[in-house]
């Protein structure tokens, strides 16, 4: 009777450490190939201005049983592309992001509102030119497959969300009438740590 309950007990806690093992958070690497950050912004009102951040890095981690993770995200602002080295000059250069002053921009957040497994959105904060404020993201999209030949679990997720740039004094041509709403559209993929 003691061996048999012995036994049991046994098999539920090894049952219990297994579960405890499979929901475990899994960490990801933000893969820089095929995650860009891009937005739209206003030109005095008469058109909309896009561009893309190409160099980035970070991390996410995540539990999907748990219904939990986080993301940080680090932006290279001299990567910005608006298509024309102009302008990219322009926004890299003392009168608006001044990357000598402030090269980076971060982003941390908490994977909020679990359905099935996945997160649909993102509670953060944006630290832009010295400032940081709350950037909420909304997850359209999110899936995770095994990587084909990396043998790993391979997560990807497509996110909008928006801010104010005259919040982080980045104000430049407010006095023309810009809006200073900016829209971001993000796709970003990572891969599980080995």
């Amino acid at each position: 009777m003691i061996k048999s309950l012995q036994k049991t007990l046994w098999a539920a806690l090894t049952l219990v450490a297994s579960a405890s093992a499979m929901s475990a958070p899994v960490s990801y690497t933000i893969d820089p190939t095929h995650t860009y950050p891009s937005f739209e912004a206003d030109h005095m009102g008469i058109s909309v201005w896009r561009g893309k951040m190409n160099k980035n890095s970070g991390t996410v981690v995540l539990d999907k049983a748990a219904g939990t993770g986080t993301v940080e995200i680090t932006i290279d602002l001299a990567s910005i592309d608006f298509g024309m080295p102009a302008l990219n000059t322009w926004a890299t250069g003392k009168d608006f992001f001044n990357v000598k002053k402030s090269p980076r921009a971060t982003y941390k957040g908490t994977l909020d509102k679990f359905v099935d497994g996945s997160p649909t959105q993102v509670s953060g904060e944006l630290t832009l030119n010295g400032q940081t404020h709350p950037v909420n993201l909304t997850i359209q999209r999110f899936k995770c497959v095994p990587h084909p030949m990396l043998k790993r679990e391979l997560c990807g997720a497509d996110a909008s969300g928006s801010f104010n740039r005259d919040a982080f004094s980045l104000s430049a041509g407010k006095d023309y009438g810009f809006n200073m709403d900016v829209a971001l559209r993000i796709q970003v993929e990572a891969i599980a740590a080995q």
